[in-house]
């Protein structure tokens, strides 16, 4: 049975994970959006929204808890200062989830994840780049050959290379 058993293991140890996850988080702060797999954002969510939540008290409390997880002490200041300021007046849900389609080596289901209101026409113009474009097949260019070239390759005639006599070896003994 799985009773209590929550979240995915992304097929990492725990320690793995929740480095993963931390720089997820990280680099989510610090560029507002980023291109990873479905399950890994399904999973980055919560995690990065419980910090936005926790940033949002501004107490000193609060940034310690929040720089446990996140040990770039610039992203910090930016989640505590842009960041909280922006969703100040938000209940909740600071992320979104777009999906991308799949990967063109393993398959893999992609995604990217963003923060609310750091979008702009920059997201249409994602969504559309990830979907796959028709390529034009490309036309060959047939070789004209003339009956020239042609004659003179049957008229040319290869000589036999000469063959050197072999000495023998006489055996002295």
């Amino acid at each position: 049975m799985r009773h209590r058993v929550a979240g995915r293991k992304l097929g990492r140890t725990t320690e793995h994970r929740v480095a993963l996850l931390r720089n997820l988080t990280t680099q989510l702060f610090a560029n507002e959006k980023i291109h990873t797999t479905l399950a890994k954002a399904k999973e980055l969510r919560p995690f990065a929204e419980r910090l936005v939540t926790i940033s949002k008290r501004g107490t000193l409390h609060a940034r310690r808890r929040v720089m446990r997880h996140i040990h770039d002490r610039t992203v910090v200041s930016k989640l505590f200062d842009t960041l909280s300021a922006r969703y100040d007046q938000r209940p909740g849900g600071y992320t979104r989830i777009i999906k991308l389609g799949v990967r063109r080596g393993d398959n893999a289901e992609m995604a990217m994840i963003e923060l609310v209101g750091s979008e702009g026409s920059e997201t249409e113009n994602v969504v559309e780049a990830a979907r796959p474009k028709k390529k034009k097949a490309k036309k060959k260019a047939s070789k004209k050959v003339t009956k020239k070239k042609t004659a003179k390759k049957k008229t040319a005639k290869k000589k036999p290379a000469k063959k050197k006599p072999v000495k023998k070896k006489t055996s002295k003994g």
